[in-house]
Order: C-alpha cells, then structure tokens, then sequence
C-alpha cells in the first residue's frame, strides 16, 4: 500500500512528492509494540530526579512521538558539513535520548551512498543506512507505518560517527553503540543502551 503525499510546491521537487511505501499494523506488531513495561506515565524507582531546566528520559511518552526542534541542527563529519537545518524534528521515547531527523533538502545528499535495507522500528517502518566513507553514519526509513509517515527519507544520525550539535553544542552519543540517541545535558537518565537496559 503507498500513501500520496500532498503539499507539492510550484517549481520546487522534494520528498513531498514520493509514493510514501506503508507498511500493514499486523497483529504480530502489534504484539511487539504491547512488549514494552514502560510508558512514560510514572518513572521507575531508578530514575534520576530532573532538575529545572532538565527532562527525564522516563517521562517521554511510549508509543513515542515526534516534536519540531526550534534549534539549530548541524552535523560534520571533520570539517565536512554533512546536514544542517532549522527545520529539523526529534523524536521521543520512554528510556531513549531523542533522535533527531533533518529534511532531506538540508542534508547533503550526494556525500551519501545508501547501504542495504537495515533493520525494523516496530513503530516507524524499515530503515536504511546511510554509508560515509564506508562508515554507517546515519540512516533514514524507506518503508513507513503510518502513525510515523512524515519522517519517509528523513535522515538521522549517529553522535557516536559523526559530530552532531544543537545550537553549536556538541552532543553525545547515546550508551551501548545501537541506538542514535542525542544526549545533551538536559537529560535525566539512566538512558537505555547500557548492558542489562534493553528491556527498557
């Protein structure tokens, strides 16, 4: 099943126009997605208490969201600008440092080669890597569940490959290596990714 996107803009030839591919809400999703203890609606006797100023990762919501970004995005890879945006979104998730995704007219595209198809989000669809100099240094998802359709080709990127920043501040890696979560020092944890925390 594809979904039409709307919003063409005279002149100007973006994501907007693509077949959005939609991938089926199975009941063995929907099985996956019920899996989770955690929801955001009360922290875990772990969780550390946020200061003012500070959001606790275990009052992000699950199923997770996605939240516009006022601030500025910038990602380098040395002194390459890979992407760069005002426009860009984050999403959020019970345990997880936000991810952040930049409209793909403010990345730069041609420095990419895409990898294989990667692995599955039970709540926004199949990803693909995105290759810098062989490296996996980020990705965007090619096949969507509806709820997370706006994010179609919309890439993300690892803080822990390339340098990722918020209004010029660097950002760090989320633990453990497999998620892209940013993590600033807004955040409360423990964010998931650490041994032991993946049934978070």
């Amino acid at each position: 099943m594809v979904q039409k996107k709307q919003g063409k803009k005279k002149g100007k030839r973006n994501h907007a126009d693509d077949e959005i591919p939609l991938l089926p809400d199975t009941n063995q999703i929907k099985e996956i997605r019920l899996k989770w203890l955690h929801n955001g609606k009360s922290r875990p006797d772990f969780a550390i208490e946020p200061s003012q100023g500070q959001e606790s990762v275990w009052d992000f919501p699950r199923p997770p969201i996605i939240q516009p970004v006022r601030s500025e995005l910038k990602v380098m890879r040395g002194d390459v600008l890979l992407a760069k945006t005002s426009r860009g979104v984050r999403v959020i998730e019970t345990a997880g440092a936000p991810t952040y995704y930049f409209p793909p007219e403010d990345v730069k595209t041609a420095k990419f080669a895409l990898g294989e198809q990667g692995s599955l989000c039970e709540w926004k669809g199949y990803s693909q890597p995105l290759l810098f100099n062989e490296d996996e240094v980020g990705w965007r998802y090619v096949r969507m569940f509806q709820a997370f359709s706006t994010l179609y080709l919309w890439p993300a990127f690892y803080p822990s490959m390339v340098d990722c920043f918020i209004d010029d501040k660097k950002v760090d890696a989320q633990p453990g290596g497999y998620y892209g979560g940013w993590v600033t020092d807004t955040l409360t944890g423990p964010i998931k990714g650490s041994p032991g925390s993946q049934g978070w």
